[in-house]
């Protein structure tokens, strides 16, 4: 019987999977639309020497007007950045913007109420050191904290050489009176500006901001480019002001 039942009974179907092997050169064409773009190393070079000059021709004649209105805008690039940084598409336009609302805060503070005493310039705009020493430290926001302690470190140097050259007082002078005074005050300060002495200051600050500023630009991680472009933009901004001072 038990070949009669053999005879009559479904046979059974099991189900295998089959694995298709599919060569790897067939999925070269295939785009992984999860990734996220990442700015090329240039491109935020570019973008951390633009955000240093933003303060020099915006925020410079705002923050004197209206000191407040600049303080408060803070809060706007301190929103802006956190929105970029949760996108992963936008997340290392936002850490460099991070960057730099601390720079921007700090200029506010100073150049709205303390600008008249250039002893306290370089103490404010280190704000943010402790927060960008910090966060360097454990890995976090590397590109904005770099652009910050390049920005600084530019800030550090122009400083050094107003007081290598004794231009503080033309300092005080130009920040306690109205415009048309202070091309005066600007075109004194020039005196000792073209003495050897501020002649080989100058030649030597250059050197090592272009030292600091170039080195960077051999590696294509992009905090060292945004450093790079941060410190590489004070040379533009001493120019610009030494220009202004040699027209007026």
């Amino acid at each position: 019987m038990s070949w009669v039942l053999a005879v009559f009974q479904k046979p059974s179907i099991q189900h295998q999977s089959v694995e298709i092997p599919i060569p790897i050169e067939s999925l070269e064409g295939v785009e992984d639309h999860d990734a996220s773009p990442t700015p090329r190393p240039w491109h935020i070079t570019m973008a951390s020497i633009a955000l240093v000059l933003v303060p020099v021709f915006f925020q410079a004649p705002l923050v004197r007007a209206f000191p407040w209105v600049s303080l408060m805008l803070t809060l706007g690039w301190l929103g802006g950045a956190i929105a970029l940084i949760q996108r992963k598409s936008t997340l290392e336009w936002g850490d460099l913007l991070l960057g730099f609302t601390w720079t921007w805060l700090a200029g506010s503070i100073y150049w709205g109420w303390l600008r008249w005493e250039p002893f306290l310039h370089l103490p404010i705009e280190a704000i943010g050191l402790p927060f960008a020493l910090w966060g360097i430290r454990y890995q976090q926001h590397k590109i904005g904290h770099w652009f910050y302690i390049g920005s600084l470190l530019g800030t550090a140097i122009t400083d050094l050489y107003f007081y290598l050259v004794n231009l503080i007082p033309y300092w005080r002078q130009v920040m306690q009176v109205s415009p048309a005074e202070a091309q005066l005050i600007l075109h004194q300060a020039l005196l000792p500006m073209r003495t050897s002495w501020g002649y080989g200051c100058a030649v030597s600050l250059v050197g090592m901001l272009l030292v600091a500023g170039c080195i960077p630009l051999q590696s294509k991680r992009l905090h060292w480019r945004a450093f790079s472009g941060a410190v590489l933009s004070t040379l533009l901004v001493d120019g610009l002001f030494w220009v202004a001072a040699a027209i007026s």
